[in-house]
Parts: structure tokens; sequence; C-alpha cells
């Protein structure tokens, strides 16, 4: 297959502007080019941001969430028709190398089946955390493999998955909306891949540190349950979260956040339920992770 088109989005607060600037100056650098970068600006006007010519800037009114910005950026690329693939960064992400794009066209050239390949996530120091390896036996981050999830700081989409599956749930604002997008990825028989040579630099904080992310870690995992779960599967996803989460979480504030969350998962609408087959759950127990952990 010809090499695909690369298109690129970015969603920043206007928080990060040191590090925005690298990570573009670091798009930019790489040996195969991207035909359009896309800047989302979630609730800032980005006058204060200076780039290429490439490079369309949408500011946004309002804060559309991690998802929703997304969304948004997906959507200009999509109108534009300028590109195969999609490549979505963290606005505090660098890419290190100058060939990444390049070996994400070749990856994506050779397996037409191939919808998402997840980077390798990395600090300045070059270590990887386990909670950055999409798998459960994370002791290998150099196992490179089909997957069944993805990081959301550095990885690539390919346009015609997207315009089957649909785009990001933007309903989520902020946590798992990785796991709806993959879980309709592999129902649909796209492939998860997982390329640790495909490397985005990361600071090493915790997902923790924003004020809302227990309350939303567990509305989500919730909505996510009752929209792609099988029935018999959602109390036992549920519940094997409720006893981890109770096991994991020693912050009162934390737990007390983390069930008005999940009520908040059980009463609101999650929107429109489309659970996956069950050969979708063989499928992932082959690869190592049943969509019950």
């Amino acid at each position: 297959m010809p090499l695909p088109r690369l298109g690129v989005v970015i969603v920043t607060m206007g928080t990060r502007p040191r590090e925005l600037e690298a990570l573009l100056a670091s798009v930019e650098k790489q040996d195969a080019p991207a035909a359009r970068v896309v800047l989302i600006g979630n609730a800032t006007p980005l006058t204060d941001v200076d780039v290429s010519a490439n490079v369309t800037k949408v500011p946004l009114d309002e804060n559309l969430g991690c998802p929703g910005g997304r969304n948004v950026g997906l959507k200009v690329l999509r109108e534009a028709g300028e590109a195969d693939v999609v490549i979505e960064l963290d606005d505090d992400g660098l890419l290190i190398a100058d060939d990444v794009f390049r070996k994400v066209q070749q990856l994506f050239a050779a397996d037409p089946r191939l919808g998402i390949i997840g980077f390798r996530v990395a600090d300045e120091h070059g270590h990887t955390e386990r909670r950055w390896v999409p798998r459960l036996r994370a002791d290998d981050p150099m196992r490179r493999g089909l997957v069944t999830a993805f990081l959301g700081g550095g990885h690539a989409f390919s346009m015609p998955m997207l315009n089957e599956i649909g785009l990001w749930p933007s309903e989520f604002f902020f946590g798992h909306e990785e796991s709806d997008l993959a879980w309709r990825a592999l129902d649909a028989g796209w492939k998860i891949l997982y390329e640790p040579e495909l490397v985005l630099q990361h600071p090493n904080t915790s997902p923790a540190r924003h004020a809302v992310y227990y309350r939303f870690t567990a509305r989500n995992r919730v909505w996510l349950a009752r929209r792609r779960l099988p029935v018999p599967l959602v109390p036992v996803y549920l519940g094997m979260w409720i006893f981890l989460t109770m096991a994991r979480i020693r912050s009162l504030t934390g737990l007390r956040a983390w069930w008005g969350g999940f009520t908040e998962g059980v009463r609101t609408p999650c929107g429109p339920r489309k659970p996956m087959k069950w050969r979708t759950v063989w499928r992932m127990t082959r690869l190592g992770r049943p969509p019950i952990l």
C-alpha cells in the first residue's frame, strides 16, 4: 500500500507554553512531515502561540475536555480530506526521535486492518512506568505486540477506522475515553498495536493530580460498562473495580469523590448502548486482557 498521509491533533489549555513550543518543534523536525497539524485551544485563544504554515489554530470558547477537543481536531482533518492517519499528542509530550512519523506511515501501510498504534511513553530518563504499558503483564515495556488498549498521551489512528466506529466519547470529558474507543475498534475487527520504538517523552505525573480525577474515573467506568459490556459482565467488571479501588485509595476525600462519581455513573444517561460481541470478549481474553480488568 502507498504511505498514508498524516495529520496531527494537539489539544492545549494554554497552561504549558514552553512544553507546547518544544512539542511543536519536535513535530516540525519529523522526516516524514504531516500534511496538517491542528492545534485546539480548550478555552484558550492561542494568541501567544507561534506556529508554522501547516498548523491550523482552533481556539474554543469552552473547555470541551480532552476527548471533546480532540474531536474538533479530527473533524477539521476529516473535512479537509488531507489525512489517512491521525497522530494525537499530549501538549506536554515530546517526540525525541525524528523518524516517528515515518515509522507510523510504514506500519499502517503494511496492514490495512491496523486501527490504532500506541506509543511507548517514557519520562525524561527513558523510564516507562508500569501504568504506561497497555497490558496486564507490564514487566517489559519493550515487548511490542497486539493489545487491547492504548495510552491517550501518544497514539495514531486510522481515519477509515474512525469513519467506521465514530470519534471519541466527548461526554466522558476526562478518563476512560481510550477504553471506550479501543473496545469499539476491537469489536469492529480492527487491531491495536503497542509499538515501543515509537517514544513520547512525558513527565512522570500522576493523573490523581487533577481535582476531578476520582469522580470522573468512577463515573466513566460505570458508563463504560453500561455502554460496551454484555449484561452478564457488567456486575463482574464493576465489582472487580470496586474491590481494587477500595484496596488502593487511602484518602477519605478521594473515596468520597469516587463513590460520588460511581453513583453519578449509575443514575445519569451514559449515551447509546452498543455492547461488544462475545467473540470480542474472547478475542480480548486471548490477547491477555479480558474486559473485566
